[in-house]
């Protein structure tokens, strides 16, 4: 297994990945923008990009950040399920799925928030992700660049 697939596998992610979930979701839904086109989920803090015609206000940022904390405190639990693409097609983005992807889709739902393809680890249940919040964003050429971190511990 090379390092790209150990890091799907790495469940010291779980939570930071599921709080991705719930973040793009939240995006999907305020915005009406797609889900992140460019993530990287780290145990410590994690980026998202998403494309904007504009950057978000303070308000909508701290919205955002409260939003996503809504759902986690709802302890949703996260479950999986498998669908070929057909059957995913108008139920979830396949927009990141690689061409060459097996079947079924290996799909993750976070209660009826979210559901995504989705190959890494996840919590069982939302509220174990913690206190999400966002560090810090930046906004360039229609992408607005989000920062955000969940407790962290080290193991």
């Amino acid at each position: 297994m090379n390092e790209s697939s150990d890091k799907f596998s790495d469940e010291r992610l779980a939570p930071m990945h599921t709080a991705e979930h719930i973040l793009n979701q939240t995006m999907v839904r305020m915005f009406g923008c797609p889900r992140s086109k460019n993530t990287h989920v780290e145990r410590k803090k994690s980026k998202c990009d998403y494309l904007l015609q504009e950057p978000p206000t303070a308000e909508q940022i701290a919205e955002i950040e409260e939003r996503v904390n809504r759902v986690i405190a709802q302890n949703l639990p996260v479950t999986v399920s498998f669908m070929t693409k057909e059957e995913a097609r108008g139920k979830i983005d396949l927009s990141k799925l690689p061409p060459e992807v097996a079947e079924p889709l290996r799909v993750v739902h976070v209660g009826d928030y979210d559901a995504c393809a989705c190959v890494g680890t996840h919590v069982e249940n939302s509220g174990e992700i913690g206190r999400f919040t966002i560090s810090s964003s930046s906004y360039a050429n229609g992408i607005w660049r989000v920062r955000f971190k969940v407790p962290y511990t080290e193991t």
